[in-house]
């Protein structure tokens, strides 16, 4: 019986050569935008790459050499997006500024339709990439950063040019600060002192009330002054009759 071999078929160069391309894109590239060009001319595409700058490259490529480099590059790409004619603006440059180029001309050419990308390894949503089209470019970002720089000698240099009399007037309003500062616990002091007073002079008033009180004590208890000179008169008299009394001779006794 005969035998039949099975013989693999060789792989198209150009295949290979292709997926070697794209895969190599996406390596290269931090961003990939997704989009679907149906209907767009050959000079449209041409203005569209013209516009994104030699920062993008705009490439037509077919879905399924696409899926293969995706796999070979690492890229995670939903099988949806990769559906129709395809072309993928692959960014070197500023992100940025693709997403503003490609929303800028999907607005005047409304057949180029943006289905979705890639940055940093993260998937977009074309509401993500529209918001990422309303932010600054790098160059205005780096243009604003070069002012505010440049603008920082200018003001120091103000700053040091500023009139001897404004240093000496701050001075001086310091100086008049402290001794403000300083007066306010002088017055709690006072207003302390003030209330303390008034208690201090009722603590020394009282032992002189308590003095004329026992004042009278002292007048009703002087009467009884006046019988005990009459007692020691009376004393003082009774002796007299007793030395008096002698001077009569005794009868002779019997």
């Amino acid at each position: 019986m005969p035998t039949t071999s099975h013989t693999r078929p060789t792989p198209n160069p150009e295949k290979i050569s292709a997926v070697a391309e794209i895969t190599e894109h996406f390596t290269n590239s931090s961003a990939a935008v997704i989009t679907e060009y149906r209907g767009l001319t050959v000079k449209q595409v041409t203005d569209l790459r013209r516009s994104l700058g030699s920062g993008t490259t705009y490439a037509v490529v077919k879905n399924t050499l696409t899926k293969r480099a995706a796999a070979e590059a690492g890229v995670t790409i939903d099988d949806s997006l990769l559906v129709g004619p395809t072309a993928i603006a692959f960014v070197t440059g500023d992100p940025v500024e693709a997403a503003k180029g490609l929303r800028d001309f999907a607005k005047t050419n409304p057949l180029l339709v943006i289905k979705g990308g890639v940055l940093d390894g993260k998937t977009l949503s074309p509401a993500e990439i529209s918001k990422i089209a309303d932010l600054e470019s790098r160059e205005v970002l780096l243009a604003k950063l070069a002012g505010a720089i440049k603008a920082l000698p200018s003001r120091a240099a103000a700053l040091f040019q500023a009139p001897l009399s404004q240093m000496a007037r701050l001075a001086k309003a310091l100086e008049e600060k402290k001794p403000a500062e300083a007066a306010a616990p002088a017055a709690e002091v006072s207003d302390v002192e003030a209330v303390e007073a008034p208690v201090d002079a009722a603590t020394t008033e009282a032992p002189v009330a308590a003095e004329t009180v026992a004042a009278p004590a002292e007048t009703a208890d002087a009467p009884p002054a006046a019988d005990a000179t009459d007692a020691a008169d009376d004393v003082e008299a009774a002796p007299a009759d007793a030395a008096a009394a002698p001077e009569t001779p005794a009868e002779p006794a019997e």
